[in-house]
């Protein structure tokens, strides 16, 4: 039996909030009691199996100074696993969300080969099981992620995707498009939406305007992801599909979405730190190591993007987490390939940027990276309660990390250097202790 004590405890799903002991055992909590009421013999004598003294093994967190809140939950990631496991594997890449404080992780699909087919859907969710934390994976929507044909998302639904997405390539044909949403809605399925037509963009990764004039480029125009976002939208609304609009950056992209909800769409949103941090002057400054897609953009958007956040337009905060390699990393800035990683970086980004800047409460923020993302897709997840999963985090909100180096097996990050608020002390999962900050 593990107990945590002395700890501020936070449950999104509840909105509970103070000082709570834990006890856990076999993976599961047992019993939360206000802090400063157990003792080691009252858990001894009413909790531990075994009738003769010492026989129960009791081990103590603790937490005092600390907050505790559930595991992190991101539903938008990449692993690289298989076809470019030199960027990230699944076995590094849970490391890496570990650390981060991350105890579930939702795969996106375009690896090689992508898992448009149950035996690659297979291979990812064997392996997942093997890293310590909850690792689930979306499938494609189309097969080989070329946009023409649907897979079969019945099939590898019951194989156990957890969504659909082709990330990476945005559908182009709106009848491709409207048939994945018939389809995923028949099937109570999440789908997921990289919003960038090519047609408008002429170097991808960098936003069109002062970044791309620095560079001497064309760049990204906000016009590529309001196009198809809008017909995405639209689309939602005809066909009740549950749609995700991944890593929003523009501010007219978070109008249409708000004015979805008000409209009653299954429109969902989700925005990377880097996107309520960063602008394009960030580009302009660290060349490759802050190219994405969607680029960074100006300052009113990534304000647009915080206030989506603020009154709930935007429901998810998901890192996006893109690991490459430093060689790739290194090319020109029209070459080098677009993303950036997050998942160590992501809590401290948002207690320093959103918590500590009055943007949000640490309740608001917790909620948008642990129960509402869990409840996207159904997860046992996200959430403090007796019954409930083992899966939480242990940090400290005060002190001061300067991010220098990474557990993934990649370090391209923008955020090199910065001293951010936010130190991941224990992440448990499943009971069982997945990271420790020595």
């Amino acid at each position: 039996m593990l107990w945590i004590k002395n700890g501020y405890l936070y449950d999104p799903r509840s909105a509970l909030e103070g000082y709570y002991d834990i006890l856990e055992e076999n993976g599961r909590i047992v019993k939360l009691f206000p802090g400063g009421e157990l003792t080691e013999e009252a858990i001894r004598e009413h909790y531990i199996d075994g009738t003769r003294e010492g026989t129960g093994r009791l081990d103590v967190i603790d937490a005092r100074g600390y907050k505790i809140a559930p595991g992190l939950v991101d539903i938008h990631v990449h692993f690289r696993d298989p076809g470019y496991t030199y960027k990230e594997d699944i076995m590094t890449g849970a490391a890496a969300a570990a650390a981060g404080g991350f105890t579930t992780v939702v795969l996106m699909a375009n690896t090689k080969p992508a898992v448009d087919n149950e035996e690659t859907l297979r291979y990812v969710l064997e392996k997942g099981k093997r890293t310590g934390i909850h690792v689930e994976t979306c499938a494609t929507v189309t097969k080989g992620m070329k946009g023409q044909e649907l897979t079969d998302m019945e099939a590898l639904r019951r194989a156990g995707a957890i969504g659909f997405t082709d990330d990476g390539f945005p559908l182009l044909t709106e009848e491709i498009a409207q048939s994945a949403m018939r389809t995923a809605a028949g099937l109570g399925a999440v789908l997921s939406f990289h919003e960038e037509n090519p047609a408008y963009i002429k170097n991808n990764g960098i936003n069109a305007g002062a970044a791309s004039e620095h560079y001497g480029i064309g760049g990204s125009p906000r016009e590529a992801e309001i196009d198809l976002t809008a017909r995405d939208i639209r689309l939602a609304l005809e066909t009740g599909a549950k749609v995700n609009i991944q890593h929003i950056s523009t501010k007219e992209a978070v109008e249409l979405v708000r004015e979805a909800k008000k409209k009653g769409a299954s429109v969902y949103a989700e925005a990377a730190p880097h996107h309520f941090t960063l602008t394009q002057e960030a580009v302009i400054e660290k060349g490759t190591l802050a190219k994405m897609n969607p680029p960074l953009r100006e300052e009113a958007d990534r304000q647009a993007v915080i206030e989506g956040l603020k009154d709930g337009t935007i429901d998810f905060i998901a890192t996006d987490h893109a690991p490459h390699s430093m060689e790739e990393k290194e090319q020109s800035i029209t070459v080098a390939p677009s993303g950036i990683i997050g998942l160590e970086t992501s809590l401290a980004l948002g207690i320093t940027m959103l918590v500590r800047k009055g943007e949000l409460t640490m309740m608001e923020l917790l909620t948008k990276m642990t129960w509402n993302p869990a409840r996207l897709y159904g997860l046992d997840a996200g959430y403090l309660a007796e019954d409930g999963p083992a899966d939480l985090i242990i940090f400290e909100d005060e002190a001061v990390r300067e991010v220098r180096e990474f557990v993934s097996k990649s370090s391209n990050s923008p955020f090199i250097g910065s001293a951010l608020n936010g130190v991941i002390h224990y992440t448990i999962c499943n009971g069982q202790v997945v990271y420790h900050s020595c």
